[in-house]
């Protein structure tokens, strides 16, 4: 039975494959190559995660097996010998950012014992999300944007003009912010990256207090990864936009095409969530040359003590 003393152990190698990961990404940083930068990334992480002495399977990755060499869902990984562990992983959030030059690329990376993280297919996901603090039943898919606003604002004794919401800047949500701003709630558009969008919602600092929208299914199990260590509430549902899509879920094993999902489904005990930085942004610094070498930033947060750490590296060239 794989332990919380296991997680931690592994999260030591678990960060130096990230931090591979983040480094070889980085080479490619403005040069315009989205595709060449996702897979320095995937090959990297690949190296360090079968280095790691476990029994791994990716369970949120990058396509299905036809699509290799991408760290695909399925994909076994490790040394073959320890602790069976589930992994959730995006080599490089962020390609098109990291391949403009902008802010907020990342490498996220989470890992749990088998059979604590939902299969989630490569569809779209409806998605709200809020920070510690905020009482079970205060926000619901099933309620308006308008519905949803007041209630957190009367759960936070605040007026709704002092609520701040994190939106996926995409033409689909046009609905959602032109109604979010009616009730004068803040926006804070993010161009890519809605991972680090619902991590914002558990920093005081960030201002951020509940992200709604539309993103990547995989990646809302990265970011109930997150939750489920850092303190907070998501619930998700599946969306498709066609019969193909439909069929995916049925194959990851998903029953109830209108299921909402919260955090414990998404991620049902223990776990870690690693994210390095590959350019600057909110989160995490990037990687930057040194003299012979790279300076890192990592972010680990551990489930088993609600521990938070950042980890500033540097790493020979």
């Amino acid at each position: 039975m794989t332990t919380p003393e296991d997680l931690t152990r592994l999260s030591f190698a678990a960060v130096k494959a990230a931090e591979d990961a983040a480094i070889a990404a980085s080479r490619f940083v403005g040069r315009g190559d989205k595709i060449a930068a996702d897979q320095a990334a995937v090959d990297a992480l690949r190296r360090g995660l079968n280095a790691m002495p476990m029994r791994g399977r990716i369970v949120i990755g990058e396509g299905e097996r036809d699509e290799a060499p991408m760290l695909y869902i399925g994909e076994e990984v490790g040394t073959g010998e320890g602790p069976e562990i589930d992994i959730a992983l995006d080599p490089l959030e962020g390609t098109s950012l990291t391949a403009k030059g902008m802010a907020n690329a990342l490498v996220l990376l989470a890992i749990a014992p088998r059979g604590g993280l939902l299969h989630a297919p490569d569809t779209y996901m409806d998605k709200i999300a809020a920070g510690p603090g905020v009482p079970a039943g205060t926000l619901d898919l099933d309620r308006t944007v308008t519905e949803n606003v007041k209630s957190l604002a009367k759960a936070k004794g605040v007026s709704p003009d002092r609520l701040t919401a994190c939106v996926l800047e995409r033409e689909r949500h046009g609905a959602i912010v032109a109604e979010l701003r009616k009730n004068g709630v803040r926006v804070m558009l993010i161009p890519d990256g809605d991972v680090a969008g619902v991590i914002a919602t558990t920093d005081p600092a960030t201002g951020v207090d509940f992200y709604i929208g539309q993103g990547g299914a995989p990646e809302g199990v990265l970011a109930a990864s997150a939750l489920r260590c850092a303190g907070g509430w998501i619930q998700t549902r599946l969306f498709f936009r066609n019969d193909d899509e439909r069929a995916r879920a049925a194959k990851a094993g998903v029953k109830d095409l209108n299921r909402k999902y919260d955090l414990t489904d998404m991620v049902t005990g223990h776990c870690v969530f690693i994210a390095t930085g590959v350019t600057d942004g909110a989160l995490l610094r990037g990687v930057h040359r040194t003299n012979g070498g790279y300076a890192l930033e990592t972010l680990v947060l551990n489930s088993a003590d609600a521990s938070s750490r950042r980890i500033r590296a540097t790493r020979p060239e």
